[in-house]
């Protein structure tokens, strides 16, 4: 079932174009990984999906439905979406701002239900953060706070969780965990488009890659199709190390080549 579908979208910021006629769809129980060079609008396109950022032309469906038309409160019911470098001005416990997650789902001027209850409890497991539920927020490490803030979103039980770079500042430990944890997710139906870095990673845990390059999707489809060493060469200027171990796939930069059609891996 497709969740969201992006037809002919295009942004710009101020008067730069950043995306241009794009498409892309996601579908209920896919990880979608979003890859490519540093400024070539995986952020625009994430906020745009968000419904945080006005498009130029094109349009974007959430179920089916015009994502402008589709009112803020239904809209936070049916998606998440985890923002880069997200933080919390304010003291209060983890607890409580992940919490903040079950807003949506909660009636006005109620407090929260057992049912919300449980979903924040849930979401401090799964995030590893349970024994922070009583510090301030403001006491976190960034990666801490990171994964505080991806239990806030996965508190409020998205059909559809749109994260930029999750994994950024974790150790490799809690990589591993996030990214599992996001393919659990998906496993149990939620369509996942996330934003990355670590080729990897991507390649482990996508079940589809959008690789984005001078405004538009470069490259789409499996991690073996869209990490090959001419689309690396091309898109991101570098030849690359593709590899397994114990049946999962590697790709390390090695060096800086000239775009062209096509290098040999090592």
């Amino acid at each position: 079932m497709t969740l969201m579908r992006a037809n002919a979208v295009s942004v710009s910021l101020g008067d730069a174009p950043v995306l241009a006629g794009l498409d892309l769809e996601i579908a209920a129980g896919e990880v979608v990984g979003l890859i490519g060079p540093n400024g070539a609008g995986k952020t625009t396109l994430l906020r745009a999906m968000a419904g945080l950022l006005p498009l130029d032309d094109g349009e974007i469906c959430v179920q089916g439905r015009p994502l402008h038309r589709i009112d803020r409160v239904s809209l936070a019911r049916m998606l998440a979406y985890l923002p880069q470098g997200g933080d919390s001005h304010w003291a209060v416990s983890v607890e409580t701002l992940v919490m903040l997650g079950r807003l949506p789902h909660r009636d006005p001027w109620h407090g929260p239900s057992e049912t919300d209850r449980a979903a924040v409890e849930q979401a401090l497991v799964a995030c590893d953060i349970a024994q922070f539920r009583d510090r301030p927020a403001t006491h976190l490490s960034g990666g801490e706070r990171t994964r505080v803030l991806l239990a806030r979103a996965l508190a409020g039980d998205p059909g559809l969780l749109l994260a930029d770079e999750p994994v950024a500042g974790l150790d490799p430990g809690h990589q591993l965990d996030v990214m599992a944890k996001l393919r659990d997710l998906a496993g149990a139906g939620a369509g996942v488009v996330v934003v990355m870095h670590d080729l990897t990673l991507a390649a482990r845990f996508c079940d589809r890659l959008a690789l984005l390059h001078d405004k538009r999707i470069a490259a789409e489809g499996s991690p073996e199709i869209v990490l090959s060493p001419s689309t690396l060469a091309r898109c991101y200027g570098i030849r690359a190390y593709h590899g397994s171990a114990e049946g999962n796939a590697i790709v390390v930069p090695l060096e800086r080549v000239k775009p062209g059609p096509g290098h040999a891996s090592t």
